[in-house]
């Protein structure tokens, strides 16, 4: 099989055809902002010739000489005509008009919809910030986590918690990027608001399938966040001001369509309303974006992209918790011809975890850092061949932690847990291929490299193995360690070796409708290690290396699409399977653990599922219904036929398995004053354990628990409700404001996060009590700009 890959993908260098063809390229900006326009349909009228555009604008048509009329069409922008002459290549830069939407009556723009019909991509979902804005939210902030949480095969870990679970995969398992740089944690203020300014972000990219090859090391799926270019024409501020947070975004140009910036900060301030009653706590949060962008000249551009962003508990003045991240990404994109354009970036990213417990006098801190290099080039070889190639390399340095006294009286050791360190190389290449006018496939491979580097102490155990099996007490325990061996990080002491490959087919049925099927083989090899389902900030990460496997999922999927007058179907199914899943022993000790291995066992797991999303794209109501049916389960067996495993070696439920998710999502423009949004939002509750039974020792009541997972909470469900109103709409220039009113949860709904047992101290008697985060919350803002 790989034979023949290889053989096709080597014959997409040759085939060329050998008729007269010209190339006709070009970038399409919008007239507001200059800003290039992603996923506009771009075709030539009267024939099958056409492109969508990239992140970048750009799009590329192979045509043989003589005239022809160029259309460019996108939603919510007026239809682009140009009649062009080829007989030789032609380079077009487009500019967008926006179209104003008509209240009288709904006006349904034709848009060449069968060219993504056509498009071997699936299992893909785009949001832009204007879709974001028209979805409620909890303290009346935008939020881009929340507003993916809204597709098919998308959840929340839980209400009050950060993260997201695609297709029934874990938290850890997804891979979210900042203009292509690392994030390793997406939320401020355990999973309230999001870790971005929802301002300086130009769209984002969920790829929960068919991933491209130009992407790794997760293996459910990617989170593309694409900042925004500042304005290159004029100096523009905005803002909002809320209950609880405000933020302000400045942009402009340095050297007028040359060099322009783009500043962004946000800032929550509820704590100094807790100053204001002697209350000594405080939680709070602050974050900063930024995008420097210069162009040279048609061929060459360079971009700078910073984020910076901590989170503040303080507790009594007793505990305090300092946490966030750091990213800087510098990226040179070139264009050599019309056909082939490069990009090169170098980035950093950088995740702290800070803890102070002046109560025991005591200090701890952990973190991860990420180095990544990319240099990625993109060719059109001819009108039915497209090739992305590239090659990518990380180096990791992880700090499991590190202890130190906060005073001189403490009786705290200072301490320094080893640290260890990691090199991942990848080389990648797909093509994307029109076979014939009905038939697409996208194609790629990707060879990853990723080794363990040496550090200061490797522990030993006998026979190589960390954990032993108590028959007796039918428990797992820890090895003791026989010794320990140095190594120089020079050192490749453990190294993985995988090839991955990726295909996409689309089969276009008719102009209206196509099926669409993908296979992808993904390697991870960074686990996030933790006791919780929902990640938080105390979370470690570990590389794969001598006593950690790293984890390999397939997956399959197949899909409809349809295209109706004012609507879109889109129905897909999959199934996926994940090796080397890691799962803990019960009572595993995972916080300031220099010996990690010595919980951890290996397993493997499954979920497959159906998802439906009907959207509405025009008229003056628009949304979508995403309906999601999935199982998603675990299986940790025991390494020999005398070990019981975890859950005696039975599947169970992972902690995010949600068989029924419903999402509706509406806005409603009811004049030009005034606009609503709102979502409703039902979930099968979350997996969990609870006692079945109870017995009596020494005196006391002991619960005995159930099989793991086994229970569930009460369902989840809320609805949403936001109403924007614009005193003077038809202001265009100068100050502008509006006002937002939200209310989250309007009927009062008291989710719950956890249920736990324990003993009434009144009556004695053992009972469960539910925890809830919110209740109904109503907030209202002031967004302005000028």
């Amino acid at each position: 099989m790989c034979k023949h890959f290889f053989l096709l993908l080597s014959l997409t260098f040759f085939q060329v055809g050998f008729s007269q063809n010209y190339s006709v390229s070009g970038v399409v900006k919008n007239t507001e902002d200059n800003f290039p326009v992603l996923g506009a349909n771009v075709s030539i009228e009267n024939t099958p010739k056409g492109d969508v555009t990239d992140l970048d604008g750009a799009f590329s048509i192979q045509l043989k000489e003589g005239d022809y009329i160029l259309l460019v069409s996108y939603l919510g922008f007026k239809e682009y005509a140009q009649k062009i002459k080829v007989d030789k290549d032609l380079s077009i830069n487009i500019l967008l008009e926006p179209e104003s939407q008509s209240l009288e009556e709904v006006i349904i723009t034709k848009t060449n919809d069968r060219l993504k019909l056509k498009k071997p991509q699936m299992s893909v979902n785009k949001i832009t910030t204007k879709d974001i804005a028209n979805i409620p939210s909890v303290l009346g902030e935008a939020d881009i986590i929340k507003a993916i949480t809204l597709l098919p095969g998308v959840t929340n870990s839980s209400e009050g918690a950060g993260g997201f679970h695609v297709r029934g995969g874990a938290a850890d398992q997804n891979l979210v990027l900042l203009d292509g740089a690392s994030i390793y944690n997406d939320s401020h203020l355990f999973g309230i608001f999001s870790i971005m300014h929802p301002g300086a972000v130009k769209d984002l990219t969920l790829y929960k399938g068919g991933i491209p090859s130009k992407y790794g090391g997760r293996v459910s799926s990617v989170l593309e966040i694409n900042q925004r270019k500042g304005n290159f024409d004029q100096l523009n501020i905005d803002g909002s001001i809320g209950l609880v947070s405000s933020k302000l975004l400045f942009e402009g140009p340095i050297n007028k369509g040359k060099t322009s910036f783009l500043v962004a900060g946000r800032s929550s301030y509820a704590h100094l309303f807790l100053k204001l009653i002697d209350n000594p706590n405080s939680a709070y949060f602050y974050d900063i974006n930024t995008k420097l962008s210069h162009i040279f000249d048609e061929n060459n551009e360079l971009e700078f992209s910073g984020y910076f962003g901590r989170d503040v508990f303080n507790i009594n003045d007793s505990f305090k918790n300092t946490y966030g991240s750091s990213v800087a990404k510098i990226d040179w994109t070139h264009r050599f011809n019309e056909n082939t354009n490069s990009k090169l970036s170098l980035g950093l990213s950088d995740y702290y975890f800070g803890l102070t417990l002046d109560f025991i006098s005591f200090n701890y801190n952990s973190g991860i850092r990420d180095y990544s290099l990319r240099y990625q080039l993109n060719s059109k070889l001819s009108d039915k061949i497209d090739l992305e190639y590239g090659v990518q390399s990380n180096y990791y340095s992880f700090n499991p932690g590190y202890i130190e006294p906060s005073n001189e009286n403490a009786g705290i050791i200072k301490e320094q847990f080893t640290k260890k360190y990691a090199w991942q190389n990848a080389f990648y290449a797909s093509a994307e291929q029109k076979f014939t006018e009905k038939l697409t496939v996208n194609y790629g491979l990707r060879l990853n490299l990723f080794s363990r580097l040496g550090q200061e102490e490797v522990n030993l155990y006998e026979n190589g193995n960390p954990l032993v099996f108590n028959e007796n007490l039918q428990i797992y325990e820890k090895a003791p360690i026989i010794g320990t061996e140095n190594q120089s990080r020079s050192d490749f002491a453990k190294t993985f070796v995988n090839l991955e490959p990726r295909i996409s087919i689309a089969y276009q049925l008719n102009e209206k409708s196509s099926v669409k099927a993908s296979y992808q083989f993904i390697n991870q090899y960074l686990h996030l290690i933790s006791n919780t389902d929902a990640p938080t900030p105390l979370d470690i990460w570990a590389p794969s290396g001598k006593y950690i496997q790293p984890q390999q999922s397939h997956q399959y999927a197949l899909g409809y699409f349809r295209k109706f007058e004012v609507f879109d179907l889109e129905t897909e199914i999959f199934y996926k399977s994940i090796d080397n899943r890691l799962d803990y022993i019960d009572g595993a000790d995972l916080i300031a653990n220099d010996a990690i291995e010595q919980v951890l066992l290996s397993g493997r797991a499954r979920a497959y599922g159906i998802e439906i999303l009907l959207k509405k794209n025009v008229g003056r109501f628009t949304g979508w219904l995403a309906y999601t049916f999935s199982k998603s389960e675990q299986q940790t067996p025991g390494r020999t036929a005398n070990e019981a495993g975890i859950n005696n070696g039975n599947w169970y439920r992972t902690g995010w398995d949600k068989p029924h998710d419903i999402s509706i999502t509406g806005s409603y423009q009811w004049n030009s004053k005034w606009k609503s949004n709102a979502n409703f939002v039902f979930q099968t509750g979350r997996p969990s354990t609870f006692p079945n039974a109870k017995y009596y020792f020494e005196g006391q009541t002991v619960p005995d628990y159930g099989p793991r997972n086994a229970n569930r909470l009460p369902a989840y469900h809320r609805l949403d409700f936001s109403a924007i109103y614009t005193p003077k709409p038809e202001k265009t220039k100068g100050w502008q404001g509006e006002w937002v009113f939200s209310i989250y949860n309007v009927y009062n709904r008291r989710n719950a996060a956890s249920i736990n047992f324990g003993r009434n101290e009144d009556n004695g008697n053992i009972e469960a009590v539910r925890l809830s985060i919110f209740g109904i919350v109503p907030s209202a803002a002031y967004r302005f700009k000028f």
